[in-house]
């Protein structure tokens, strides 16, 4: 009964969402690297000692042949002569070695003291023969009056290559576990940038979001932490753009809510269907302001917390002057005003085509709240050297020079200004050229009189 109790414990730690924890089966980059340079180091270290030990082996045997060829060599230079008939000293010849000295007629001059004897048909040279069923390498060398005879036993002379060849693979099998550790501290010090960068972070207050810091960074870390840098300065225009909507939106919409819930009160206490019916369209044009504030201060938080680096397209300025004229119509008929579009010659810029037209639709709503009942808006869009231009301008009585720089800035209202705007449209129109990196020039209207609002973009 408690077998599926057993199942589940060993299943591994398990995250609330039914899946693995994922530090567990997270991949180690030094793990790995230190794993592969380790592999590499012993399949290297395998291959030398492999090549070694042969290229030791191969050398030790011709050294054996030329120390056999050394010894039959020395026996031509008169020591069979002195030993006729006898036997050289027991020591004068390895126990594993066969040395016979035959006379030119075949009459034995020499051998070693064994019970083994060469074959008096000698092959001159270097050959590999069968002693008594053991095998032997044989060097025969002739002159005009004798026949020396040298064998070595192959199988003493494999083992002497052997062990030569051992001694030569010795050091590179002493050596890896050192490289080995050197392989692991190298690593662990090529790595140390990473774990410096992953603590900077961790350490971070959630509020804090100054870029990292990138002197000593290898050149492989710093695209990466330059891109951490770049979402760090977007967060943070980002979040200050929520905080100067949440403080702007506290501070802006305590009087519009006061002003409705007196229009409520209003609406309570009206005693009969014609003050009912004032007090209602106050209440309603009430709600329709406050509304059109909540969507000026979000359109301006968008705005200023977007990000410079998105990807620009070509934008036609024409399309969204007439776009922006036709979605302002309605207003323009309604206060019978004369809603002009000039567009001369096609104008095409790069940019943001839904920031651009957030832009000329407040510049021309702008318009049309401060041009008189029977006045004259312009909005036209033309090229501009190498780039392209917005342009619009209204038969209002225009801003002072003086004023002209402040009513950029957010809720501020010439003062004497007739309507009810929110004091964020020319705000708006600021931080959408800033993205741009576009000029914002506001001046007298030469044609109209009013204002005239210049947005010059680069080509």
């Amino acid at each position: 009964m408690n077998a599926p109790d057993s199942v589940a414990a060993g299943a591994g730690p398990v995250s609330a969402g039914g899946q693995k924890d994922s530090k567990v089966s997270a991949p180690s980059l030094r793990a790995r690297l230190t794993r592969a340079l380790l592999a590499a180091v012993l399949l290297i270290a395998g291959v030398q000692a492999a090549v070694t030990y042969r290229t030791a082996r191969a050398e030790a045997e011709a050294l054996f042949d030329a120390q056999m060829q050394r010894i039959a060599l020395s026996l031509t230079g008169g020591l069979a002569a002195g030993a006729e008939g006898g036997a050289l000293a027991d020591g004068a010849a390895a126990q594993d070695m066969i040395i016979q000295i035959w006379r030119a007629d075949g009459l034995m001059l020499y051998r070693s003291p064994t019970d083994r004897l060469l074959p008096p048909q000698a092959v001159l040279g270097f050959t590999d023969s069968r002693v008594d069923g053991e095998p032997y390498r044989v060097y025969a060398l002739r002159t005009a009056t004798q026949v020396v005879q040298v064998a070595q036993q192959t199988e003493a002379r494999r083992q002497m290559a052997g062990q030569l060849a051992l001694r030569a693979v010795l050091p590179v099998a002493l050596l890896a576990p050192l490289l080995m550790l050197i392989v692991w501290w190298v690593v662990g010090r090529a790595l140390a940038p990473v774990e410096r960068v992953r603590a900077q972070v961790a350490a971070r207050r959630a509020d804090d979001l100054a870029p990292l810091p990138t002197a000593g960074l290898p050149a492989e870390l710093r695209p990466l932490v330059d891109e951490m840098n770049g979402l760090l300065t977007r967060l943070a225009a980002a979040w200050a753009a929520l905080t100067h909507f949440t403080a702007d939106a506290a501070h802006e919409l305590r009087s519009p809510l006061a002003a409705l819930r007196l229009q409520a009160q209003s609406l309570e206490r009206a005693q009969d269907h014609e003050t009912r019916r004032i007090a209602a369209g106050r209440l309603l044009a009430g709600i329709d302001r406050a509304t059109r504030l909540v969507e000026q201060l979000l359109a301006l938080a968008r705005q200023e917390g977007a990000a410079r680096e998105a990807a620009f397209a070509p934008v036609d300025l024409a399309a969204l002057a007439r776009a922006a004229v036709a979605d302002a119509r309605p207003e323009a008929e309604r206060r019978r005003i004369d809603l002009v579009l000039h567009v001369p010659a096609p104008a095409v810029a790069p940019g943001q085509a839904e920031a651009l037209a957030v832009l000329l639709r407040n510049l021309v709503e702008n318009a049309l709240r401060h041009a008189p009942e029977g006045g004259q808006v312009r909005v036209g869009a033309r090229a501009a050297g190498e780039g392209a231009e917005l342009v619009v301008e209204d038969s209002g009585p225009g801003i002072a020079p003086g004023d002209r720089p402040r009513v950029l800035d957010r809720f501020h209202r010439v003062p004497g200004t007739p309507g009810h705007g929110s004091g964020l449209g020319l705000a708006i129109v600021r931080a959408v050229a800033e993205r741009h990196g576009a000029t914002l020039a506001l001046d007298e209207s030469p044609a109209l009189g009013g204002l005239r609002v210049r947005v010059g973009l680069r080509g």
